[in-house]
Parts: C-alpha cells; sequence; structure tokens
C-alpha cells in the first residue's frame, strides 16, 4: 500500500491544479476580448483579406521558428486531422469572417453575438465526445439563443445583416476549433496545439495574402500596424497557447464558460477605444447571455 502511494505521489504533484488552469483559460479569454478593436485598427490601413492573410501568415512564421527554435518533434499522424480542424476553424474561417463582418458591424454588436460562443463550444464538445448533458442545459442553451437571434433582428428593423450571417458562420466554425484543440490540448501542451495548426494553414494563409494585396487599399499606418501585431502575436498565437492550455487541464465545457466574460470586456473596449455608442439591448443582451450559461455551468 504504501508503495503504491509512493508511486503515484509524483505524478499526483506534476499534474497542474485547476487553478492554474482557471487562470490560463482567464489571460486566454482576456486577451481574444481585444480583437475585435485591433482587427478594426489593422483594416484601417489594409483590405479585409489582406489583414486576415497577414495574421495567419505572421503567426504561422513565428511558430515555425519557436517549433524549430525548440526541436519540438512533428505532430503524430492520428493528431493532423485535428489539428486541421483548428487550422480552418481558428486560423482562417473565424479570423476571415469576422475581419468581414466588422466592415459593416460595430465591435459592440460583433461581441454580443458572438457571446454564444461558450454554449456553442460546450455544444460541440458535448456532441465529439457524445456526452449526454441534462434538459436544463438545453434549455438554457436555447434562451441564450433566442436572446441573440432577437437583439440581431431588432437591430437591424426586422432582418438578418451580411454581417451577422458571417458572424455566426464564425460562431459555428470557430466552436469546432476550440473543442478539438482543447480535445488535442488533453494530451499536447497547448502552445504545441495552435503553433502546428498556423504552420498547418500557412499556405493558405500565404496565398490569401498573395492574392488579396494587389486588389484591395494598402496604407499601413502606425495604427493599423500596431493592429496587424496583435492580432497576429496575440490573439492568433499568444492568446491560444494560454486559452489551450487552460482547456487541457480543466476540460473543454468548463474552460468555454469563462468565455463568458468575453462579450463584456469587448463591450467595454469598443466604448473605451474605438469610441462607439453603446445601445441599452447590447448590454442587456449580453446579460441574458450571461444568465444563460451561468445555468449551464450548474446544469453540468
Amino acid at each position: 500500500m504504501t508503495g503504491q502511494n509512493s508511486a503515484i505521489a509524483p505524478v499526483r504533484e506534476a499534474i497542474p491544479a485547476p487553478r492554474a488552469g482557471t487562470l490560463a483559460a482567464l489571460l486566454g479569454v482576456a486577451s481574444f476580448s481585444l480583437s475585435f478593436p485591433a482587427t478594426v485598427w489593422a483594416t484601417r490601413g489594409m483590405g479585409p483579406w489582406t489583414a486576415t492573410g497577414a495574421r495567419g501568415l505572421l503567426a504561422g512564421l513565428l511558430a515555425v521558428a519557436l517549433l524549430a527554435g525548440l526541436k519540438v518533434p512533428l505532430p503524430r499522424r492520428e493528431d493532423l486531422p485535428g489539428l486541421l480542424i483548428v487550422a480552418g476553424g481558428c486560423v482562417i474561417g473565424f479570423p476571415l469572417l469576422t475581419t468581414l463582418a466588422l466592415q459593416t458591424s460595430t465591435t459592440a454588436h460583433s461581441a454580443v453575438v458572438i457571446g454564444l460562443l461558450p454554449i456553442a463550444t460546450a455544444s460541440a464538445a458535448a456532441l465529439r465526445t457524445k456526452r449526454r448533458l441534462p434538459g436544463k442545459f438545453w434549455i438554457a442553451a436555447a434562451t441564450g439563443a433566442g436572446a441573440v437571434v432577437a437583439f440581431t433582428v431588432t437591430r437591424h428593423h426586422g432582418a438578418v445583416s451580411v454581417a451577422d450571417l458571417y458572424l455566426l458562420a464564425a460562431l459555428i466554425i470557430c466552436a469546432l476549433g476550440y473543442a478539438e484543440g482543447g480535445r488535442l490540448a488533453g494530451h499536447l501542451p497547448g502552445w504545441h496545439v495552435i503553433a502546428w495548426a498556423v504552420v498547418l494553414a500557412l499556405p493558405i494563409s500565404l496565398t490569401i495574402t498573395l492574392l488579396a494585396v494587389p486588389f484591395e487599399p494598402l496604407d499601413p499606418s502606425p495604427v493599423s500596424l500596431l493592429g496587424l501585431a496583435y492580432i497576429a502575436g496575440i490573439s492568433q498565437l499568444g492568446g491560444f497557447v494560454v486559452w489551450y492550455r487552460g482547456m487541457g487541464i480543466i476540460g473543454v465545457a468548463k474552460a468555454s464558460q469563462l468565455q463568458l466574460a468575453q462579450p463584456l470586456l469587448t463591450l467595454v473596449w469598443s466604448v473605451l477605444l474605438m469610441g462607439e455608442h453603446l445601445p441599452v439591448a447590447a448590454p442587456i443582451t449580453a446579460v441574458v447571455v450571461l444568465l444563460c450559461i451561468v445555468v449551464t455551468q450548474r446544469a453540468r
């Protein structure tokens, strides 16, 4: 008995504490909350396709340097499908769709729509792992979805805008990328997951950049370059390092619920940094979504 205890003890001590995972996930949420304002800054000096391609290209080159410098071995073959999902959802799809949406939508409005991301991520993780969730979870999820749909429809006088369609599509594919990345982070270091994802996306990022630059306006300013540096270094790489680390420690479902703070933080940034007018319905909708997500957390 004593031998067993002494053999198990070092393994337990090596496992990071849940508090460390929570803090890592919260740091990722804080990093992502500035992504929309930084994207708007970047597109003040370049087109949306150029910004998306350059974002992935810069992050990919940085990841190549890190992986090569630290002599990280190639990912296992069985991990490649999951990494491709992360690359498609979090490196290409979500950045492109949200950047296109922000051409006609404010950061405050976009933040509220993306407020459904925690519920979508938890749902994707449940489907991926075939884990059953109680009825209370789905009732709360449907209520939150209804609040967001009502907000988007009333803001556009009974119609859903093209920007909203971009955001909803971004929501779905990002949730899949988050869920798959969180699963991979269960046995891979979190930074390996996003680093290999941006590297796998490099050919697409490079192609988008080369095709977009000749056809889109390009007049970079210090502000636009600062925005590009943020979305490439933090939103696309650094933020994911701590985000996937947190997911790997405390699980996808629990970590995803911490992201409920992201739309509220983005609303604050939109007012403080962008000078946007905050519609009354935006914080009300965000609070409704927040309460619904709290219910889903307790339901589990």
